[in-house]
């Protein structure tokens, strides 16, 4: 019989897995989709020196902004670095490293590590500092950039239905970096807010086959946070 993939808690899903100087790709675009109890649960296991793999480092006081004030990340591989000024503060005070990717870039180097392909060429960046040190090359007359995979220790992603076999389905925008991460981990834990049986998804809604997971946990207690709420007053009734 097979081994179960499901854990009680973000706790007992990362127990034996991290050490030190591990690399991490987070699921989310801005604090949508984040793996909410699973970025705790790495807080309070303490690991440090993390190389973590995400869009952005969550914002002030929300997200993996934990991990970065708890002193337990050493480098950043993102595209976005806007809404915190903790990254911002150790970035330039040389306490934190990073590695900054156009962000089309940096989820085709997630694609590409989770589909062996060890890198690739794009036109993105050439002529920039994101070029520098990079080997080019010349198709039909255009220079293009060579970017290499990108792959990791553990992914933790998020999702909104799962079943105790690993299937997921995310919901509207926290579909973003989710399913490529989920595929680029040497272990990929993925916590949901419903988990069911084999057999209650739609086989044709399923975003991420259970055979890229290997842990999984229904998950507590979701705040579900935004950076920011804009808003304008209603128009009254029947103005133009």
């Amino acid at each position: 019989m097979a081994e179960s993939k499901v854990y009680p808690d973000a706790a007992a899903a990362l127990k034996g897995l991290t050490f030190d100087g591990m690399t991490v790709m987070s699921g989310g675009f801005g604090l949508s989709g984040n793996a909410e109890n699973l970025i705790t649960a790495l807080k309070e296991d303490g690991v440090k020196n993390l190389t973590v793999i995400a869009n952005n480092c969550g914002a002030d006081g929300l997200g993996l902004w934990v991990l970065l004030n708890n002193g337990q990340i050493k480098k950043m591989i993102s595209s976005y670095v806007g809404e915190n000024k903790l990254f911002e503060e150790l970035y330039l005070t040389g306490k934190l490293e990073l590695e900054l990717n156009p962000q089309g870039t940096l989820a085709e180097r997630i694609r590409a590590g989770g589909a062996g392909i060890p890198a690739f060429y794009t036109r993105t960046g050439v002529g920039t500092v994101v070029a520098d040190g990079k080997p080019t090359e010349v198709f039909d007359g255009l220079t293009y950039v060579r970017e290499r995979w990108l792959k990791a220790d553990l992914s933790i992603v998020k999702a909104w239905k799962g079943d105790t076999e690993g299937n997921l389905v995310y919901r509207k925008t926290a579909r973003n970096f989710n399913p490529v991460m989920a595929t680029a981990g040497k272990v990929t834990i993925a916590e949901v807010e419903e988990l069911v049986e084999p057999g209650q998804l739609d086989p044709g809604n399923i975003h991420t086959p259970g055979i890229f997971v290997q842990r999984i946990l229904q998950g507590r207690d979701y705040k579900k946070p935004i950076e920011r709420v804009t808003t304008r007053p209603r128009p009254t009734m029947g103005a133009v």
